[in-house]
């Protein structure tokens, strides 16, 4: 049956169509927004898949270049393999949905978005992350929602809800809140320098508007839904849990995984693992699952042991972060370097810098191609946690990372008028035990000074764990949280910033949402914690910007010329350009409005390369001097270039103060000679004198 809803959310009407499409799907929803469309869909497996221990989801955000009216680019005019945003838009679907799946939920399932067509007023990504909510909440899928999403913005200190495209690259804030009923289940934002205060204010603002969306999710559920499926549990089974306690008792596992040596923890529990296959190594049921168990295990005594005695596995307090290393420089002859640790999370960032012209261009779902000046690449080694796998190339959660951190970082780099380069980072993974890509930033932020990228201020961030009880007010928050508390933990809200305020929130839970004081104590205690990283650890290595660009880094010239001139400085068939380039041995960008960069590592041959330029868009002056060289000679006198593609002749009566026959007799090509501009001759022509120049 074939029904239509609609809602005003942002000043726009929303529009779903449920039983019109994909009507073998579980779940299917044909979202307008404005003139954005997205055709999102919910699918299952009758059936749990064997062998794993965690829910199979798969989120997928498919852009159609149709959708924009475009053709992929490339030999086989076809899209290929996701793109970053793509990657992006799926994980932020995935982390507030994920938990409100059951818990011993093993069906495949596949939340599939993709877009139809885009309207630059309404963005597609929020479109899906609607889309997919309502197609799950509608399905006959377990699913413990509905939950809804609102993204809002901020131009001149107002904040905008569900901003445009142009708002969401221009404005102060992009800030994606997701809730369900009562509770926050997912932040993702980035921020120039957004007061703590602020932020929750906007935070808060987009909850407000996602009850609106629930109420209208509710109404679909109550007249299309269909009812939940049931399916096969995969919960542990509690004899198992009573026996392997009396196998091995709290207190031991208390004393296994409360070390603060990751490696020494692993081994107890191999120790503890090895013990209980033996044990029950009769029962192949139970062995089937085991692995499962002793992790749950392990997960609720670390829970009890944070939640009632506040004691971490490694020993430290609350709000205590691990042990802080920084430097710099460490590597040589790049352009800049820093390595940060924390604890067991170490990373190495290394700053590369180039013209302009070698900025990123994404060819995506907007009006116009992007071009990305900052760039910031993680990579997650299997080393890096002592274990051994081949590298596929980054995944969704170092492309994720990895945005992160460039996102922190973006609100203080300087304008490409002030700083006229393109700028690479990238973040090696030495060694992982805990938010690494808080590390990143760190790291980042230092490497960009150790460089001589000016950045306006520094950049720091740090991660809080939760771990909750059975009410509301029963909770505790945890500063600085390792691995181990992050897989057993609700919460990783991850928060980078300056001294003034936030550039950047990332929080995921396990859990169906946070309370206010939660979010408020979260931010408070990272704000906290980054400060206290920044004057302890980072100033400490490197406090500020360096006053110049490393001497292996390019150096630039920018000069501006009259936009009419470019063809002449570019040439026929590039040719001038081309000229200027190979015997100058520098790099040359020239925009539509006459700006020049020049970029190279020798300064002779920058000097050259803008002397060049100068005299190709300069008119020549009576009574100056000018240097050149003999390019061609003829009876009545010599060609002189001065710069490729800009000549003058000098007259043979000109060449030398005494009467000569014939030019070869005095020049030969390719020498090098001094002429005096005599001015426009009889004919409008330019002549040069040699004879006078002496």
């Amino acid at each position: 049956m074939y029904k239509s809803y609609s809602i005003e959310i942002g000043g726009r009407t929303l529009t779903v169509d449920v039983g019109r499409v994909a009507k073998q799907a579980n779940g299917a929803a044909l979202m307008h927004y404005g003139d954005t469309t997205v055709l999102c869909t919910a699918t299952a497996s009758d059936k749990p898949r064997e062998g794993i221990d965690f829910f199979p989801l798969s989120v997928e955000f498919e852009e159609k270049m149709y959708a924009v009216g475009k053709i992929p680019g490339g030999f086989n005019k076809r899209e290929g393999k996701a793109s970053e945003n793509a990657v992006l838009t799926a994980r932020v679907i995935d982390r507030p949905m994920r938990p409100l799946f059951p818990k011993d939920y093993r069906n495949d399932c596949t939340l599939n978005n993709l877009v139809l067509s885009v309207d630059p007023e309404c963005r597609p990504e929020l479109v899906a992350m609607l889309g997919s909510a309502i197609a799950t909440s509608i399905s006959d899928i377990p699913f413990c929602g509905p939950c809804a999403t609102t993204q809002v913005g901020m131009i001149d200190g107002q904040f905008i809800i569900n901003p445009s495209q142009e708002q969401w690259k221009t404005g102060d804030l992009n800030l994606t809140v997701a809730s369900t009923a009562e509770k926050v289940i997912m932040i993702e934002a980035g921020a120039n320098e957004i007061p703590e205060a602020k932020m929750i204010e906007a935070i808060y603002m987009a909850h407000e508007e996602n009850q609106k969306i629930i109420e209208f999710i509710n109404k679909m559920v109550a007249e299309v839904g269909k009812p939940k499926h049931e399916y096969e549990s995969c919960a542990i089974p509690e004899e198992l849990f009573a026996k392997m306690k009396e196998i091995v008792p709290p207190e031991e596992m208390e004393g296994a995984v409360f070390t603060d040596e990751k490696q020494v923890r692993e081994e107890n529990i191999r120790n503890i693992t090895a013990r209980l296959e033996e044990a029950f190594a009769d029962n192949e049921d139970w062995l089937a699952i085991l692995g499962e168990a002793i992790y749950q295990y392990e997960k609720k005594t670390v829970r009890k042991m944070i939640l009632k005695d506040h004691k971490r596995p490694d020993g430290r307090e609350i709000t205590q972060i691990r042990p802080l290393a920084a430097e710099v420089d460490l590597i040589p002859r790049v352009h800049g370097s820093a390595m940060f640790t924390r604890g067991q999370t170490q990373i190495c960032d290394i700053c590369t810098l180039a013209p302009l012209s070698e900025m990123q261009r994404i060819d995506g779902l907007d009006s116009n191609e992007v071009n990305k000046r900052y760039m910031h690449h993680y990579n997650f080694p299997s080393y890096s946690v002592g274990e051994t796998k081949p590298s596929r190339g980054p995944g969704r959660r170092e492309i994720g990372h990895g945005a992160l951190a460039e996102r922190a970082l973006i609100p203080v780099l300087p304008s490409e008028e002030e700083f006229p380069y393109a700028i690479r980072c990238v973040s090696e993974t030495f060694e992982s035990n805990g938010s690494t890509s808080m590390a990143s930033t760190c790291a980042s932020c230092m490497s960009l000074m150790a460089a001589g990228v000016p950045i306006k201020k520094m950049v720091a961030g740090i991660s809080c764990g939760l771990v909750t009880g059975d009410t509301d007010d029963d909770f505790v928050l945890l500063t600085d949280i390792q691995g181990l508390e992050d897989f057993f933990g609700d919460m990783d809200f991850k928060v980078t910033g300056t001294t003034e305020g936030i550039t950047a929130i990332q929080m995921d839970i396990k859990i169906h949402g946070l309370t206010r004081p939660i979010v408020e104590g979260a931010i408070a205690r990272c704000r906290e914690a980054r400060l206290f990283i920044m004057d302890n650890c980072m100033k400490p290595a490197i406090a500020e910007p360096r006053k110049s660009v490393n001497e292996y880094a390019p150096k630039i010239i920018q000069i501006k010329i009259d936009p009419e001139k470019i063809g002449d400085v570019v040439g026929q068939r590039g040719k001038t350009i081309n000229a200027i380039i190979d015997e100058c041995g520098v790099k040359i960008d020239i925009t539509d409005d006459g700006s020049v960069s020049v970029c190279g590592t020798e300064q002779a041959g920058m000097d050259k390369a803008i002397e060049y330029i100068t005299m190709i868009v300069s008119e020549f002056e009576e009574g100056k001097m000018y240097t050149g060289k003999v390019v061609s000679i003829k009876e009545f006198g010599a060609f002189i270039e001065f710069a490729p593609g800009k000549e003058g002749m000098v007259h043979i009566s000109k060449i030398a103060k005494e009467r000569i026959n014939r030019v070869e007799d005095v020049l030969t090509l390719g020498d090098v000679v001094k002429c005096k501009c005599l001015g426009k001759d009889k004919m409008g022509r330019i002549s040069f004198s040699i004879k006078d120049a002496q």
